[in-house]
């Protein structure tokens, strides 16, 4: 049984792939014949060639031949057979007009082909050639009076300027669309070359129905719901306007079909039942109003076969032409496509370079990788064999030495560099062995020593490349690192939170708050992204305080408002943007004093927080006083705050902005910087001293100090940055301070103490007023003299509480 029912389904599947198949095939074979063979644009020219308006004039037959002349040349000739097939179907003498305006318009723009603006020259060929052959036409078969002149000049305007719709029209029905969609104009081009096809079928009738009358009614349905209310009465004024030039009795048509494709594209949210009401709706209303009950029946059966043909449509049809009508679902979607398109590949070109950047770090890290063994002992014999090139060669022993007693000649040469090396003599055993093995002793020792400064200098510069390329290695791993993280960053796409979408539109319901959007990016721990458009009548802060606990007490997690727009105009929609909030806030105050009292300080000083949860605070303090000072530690924090942005660790921030201030500038400029980075999810603490002064953590009653030892930046362009870590807590506070503050006390043996009490003494935690006060006891020690540039900054670290608490969604009932 089981087998059987197997067999079932994986015939369906069969089934449905054929026919799939199939269904592809023919859509393929129905695109090769009407579009790339060209056939559309036949049936096109033979139906504009039977159209006439103003019961005599033909302006569309020649505007066509004209426009296909001009961009699918090599369809031209098969498409001025087919119009005047069209035109001889109507009538001799109209069949006669159309192929002389033809072939006087082949010749005409024959003889202009090699000019130039050719799309400007056309319009105005065609003009002259229309109304040239009407009046030639008037002349033989009709009187020519003042009245035909007219005709003839309006029937020219009308052909020059369908010629300019025609040719945007036109690339619409070729095989390949390059633009993804189409303008207003495009749109309404489109339409009018549709109405004046339509006019070709006037006279053509189904059981006393229309066939224009149906078609047209078929085309208002179709692009009322593709388009909506703007593109269905657009496309029924237009389409009424045409048919009722070509037949004054269908004038009404016009109010009919506008009305109509109004009533549909209103009606669209329907499907294709509410799109069909709406023009049975507006066929009753304005059949009744226009031509009175007696016409009111053939009207409504034309409707009644254009409502049956749209039903028999299919929708995958209906989807492909929503694709380019703007405002669509589908061209949404297809929109949608193109950007996943251009961010997949944008992706994949950021992380190539990511890929670039981590394997020419590889290739910088491998040279550090050679064994330092090898590389010792290679030296050491590149050094002896400089050695006795210059005193063994023309040694008459040198057989002796080094062929039969290579061994032991080699170590003792090799000990007695490593004597030298450290700085010492060599010891008088080794000195007193190697006299009694060499004859030459003195010199090789003297030569030795002479070496040795070449070598060391040689090992020198080797380390320094060494260190280099290390630190090159480090800083393209660094840049690797943030542009993997940001490749990561654009392919990630919205989340589908569903379970979370339902209990918030639940709780919001709840509230009696009206939602119109909501949409959930991130629901990441310590990442919440949410933004939701809201109605209110009258907005009194429900954002943070009513949703935003909402949220909160939904997610388990501390959310806020991160941003907000309220709509000046009662209910009106209103965008909020919410948040995580970081579990940890920092309170700032900075006190600092230049030199002298002057207004520019060497010193400088930042404060930013970082997009990965991150508050970092910086001094910098430059080489002396005065301005050149103040720019240096202004640089500094600016190359650190730049570089700390792109994500780069600090460490490599710290040596890169050192590598950039030393080989700057060969002027001896050199500057302090301190850098504390706390993260705002768990109060960890880290701190980079660079030639600055400890800091303190105040506790309770209890003070901790921090500090490191490194050299300032810019001094040597190679160092190892000391991070020294910690752990805060809420409450706790943090001072740094530049030397001014730490070396300012005088008459003070043990600084350390000395500002442990006085921070101890303090009986504020206000951040500014520490500040302050700290600075101020520090100037009191010089008698009121500032002897040199002061900054002192402290932060206070504090939990993050909300204003407003979360607020409980759901409510057990009591048992």
């Amino acid at each position: 049984m089981e087998s059987a029912t197997s067999n079932e389904s994986k015939s369906m599947v069969v089934d449905n792939r054929s026919m799939d198949s199939w269904k592809r095939k023919l859509g393929e074979k129905t695109k090769l014949f009407f579009l790339e063979k060209g056939w559309l644009l036949l049936i096109v020219g033979f139906l504009l060639g039977r159209a006439i308006v103003l019961s005599t004039l033909s302006p569309f037959a020649l505007s066509f031949l004209a426009s296909v002349w001009f961009l699918r040349k090599d369809k031209s000739f098969r498409v001025m057979l087919a119009t005047l097939a069209g035109a001889l179907t109507y009538q001799l003498q109209h069949g006669l007009y159309i192929v002389a305006a033809m072939l006087l318009f082949v010749v005409v723009a024959s003889l202009c082909k090699r000019m130039n603006h050719q799309q400007q020259i056309i319009p105005i060929i065609v003009f002259f050639t229309s109304a040239l052959t009407r009046v030639a036409h008037y002349y033989w078969f009709e009187q020519l009076t003042s009245y035909e002149w007219m005709l003839a000049a309006v029937e020219g305007v009308l052909s020059a300027v369908l010629v300019l719709i025609f040719m945007q029209s036109i690339p619409l029905l070729s095989p390949k669309r390059y633009k993804p969609t189409l303008k207003n104009e495009e749109i309404v081009c489109m339409i009018i070359l549709l109405a004046s096809v339509l006019t070709g079928t006037i006279g053509w009738q189904i059981q006393g129905a229309s066939i224009e009358q149906i078609l047209s009614r078929y085309l208002v349905l179709w692009l009322s719901y593709v388009g909506g209310a703007a593109i269905g009465s657009t496309v029924g004024v237009v389409a009424g306007l045409i048919l009722s030039l070509a037949s004054v009795a269908s004038l009404y048509q016009m109010s009919l079909l506008a009305f109509s494709g109004l009533l549909g594209g209103l009606l669209k949210d329907g499907k294709k039942i509410g799109v069909s009401l709406g023009l049975f709706v507006g066929t009753l209303l304005i059949g009744v109003y226009g031509r009175g009950i007696a016409e009111l029946l053939p009207s409504m059966v034309e409707s009644a076969m254009a409502v049956i043909l749209f039903l028999c449509t299919p929708e995958s049809w209906i989807k492909k032409v929503s694709r380019y009508i703007p405002g669509t679902t589908e061209h949404s979607k297809e929109q949608e496509q193109y950007l996943q398109k251009v961010r997949d590949v944008t992706a994949s070109r950021v992380e190539q370079f990511s890929n670039v950047f981590q394997a020419l770090s590889k290739s910088f890290t491998l040279e550090q990788q050679t064994q330092l063994e090898e590389e010792k002992d290679r030296q050491t014999d590149y050094f002896l064999s400089n050695v006795t090139e210059k005193t063994c060669q023309s040694c008459f022993k040198k057989e002796w030495c080094w062929a039969q007693q290579f061994d032991k000649t080699y170590d003792m040469m090799a000990d007695l560099k490593g004597d030298l090396e450290e700085g010492n003599h060599p010891n008088k055993v080794l000195q007193s062995n190697f006299e009694n093995h060499c004859v030459k002793s003195k010199k090789v020792i003297d030569t030795m020593k002479q070496e040795l400064s070449f070598f060391e200098a040689n090992q020198k510069l080797k380390k320094q490349v060494s260190e280099s390329r290390q630190f090159v290695a480090d800083q393209l791993h660094g840049v690797s690192e943030v542009m993997g993280d940001f490749a990561k960053e654009i392919l990630k796409e919205r989340e589908n939170h569903e379970q979370q979408e339902v209990e918030i539109v639940a709780a919001l319901k709840h509230m009696g708050m009206e939602l119109e959007k909501l949409d959930i990016y991130s629901l990441e721990k310590g990442n919440i992204d949410i933004e939701m458009n809201l109605s209110f009548y009258n907005y009194h802060g429900e954002g943070p305080k009513l949703i935003a606990p909402m949220l909160s007490d939904i997610l388990k997690e501390t959310v806020v408002v991160k941003e907000e727009e309220v709509s000046p105009i009662p209910n009106g929609y209103c965008y909020l943007s919410f948040g995580s909030a970081k579990k940890f806030v920092v309170e700032m105050g900075v006190s600092h004093a230049a030199k002298g009292g002057g207004l520019v300080s060497g010193d400088s000083y930042s404060t930013m927080e970082l997009g990965a949860g991150k508050y970092a605070m910086a001094i910098s303090d430059g080489m002396g006083n005065g301005q050149r000072a103040h720019e240096e530690s202004m640089e500094t924090l600016r190359l650190l705050q730049q570089i700390l942005q792109s994500g780069i660790q600090e460490q490599v921030a710290i040596k890169s902005i050192n590598s950039i201030l030393s080989l700057r500038t060969s002027d001896e400029i050199f500057s302090t910087l301190d850098l504390a980075m706390i993260d705002l999810h768990n109060a960890a603490v880290r701190f980079l001293k660079i030639g600055s002064t400890p800091s303190f953590i105040k506790r309770g009653n209890r003070i901790h100090k921090i500090e490191a030892s490194n050299l300032p930046i810019g001094i040597i362009q190679e160092f190892d940055v000391e991070v020294v870590s910690d752990q805060l807590k809420a409450g706790d506070l943090l001072i740094m301070m530049s030397d001014g503050i730490f070396e300012g006390p005088k008459d003070v043996e043990n600084v350390d103490m000395w500002l442990k009490r006085k921070i101890n003494e303090m009986e504020t935690d206000d951040p500014q007023d520490m500040a302050d006060l700290i600075l101020e006891e520090v100037v009191r020690t010089r008698a009121g003299k500032i002897e040199d540039d002061m900054t002192v900054l402290v932060a206070r670290v504090d939990k993050n509480n909300p204003k407003w608490a979360a607020i409980p969604i759901t409510h057990k009932e009591a048992k």
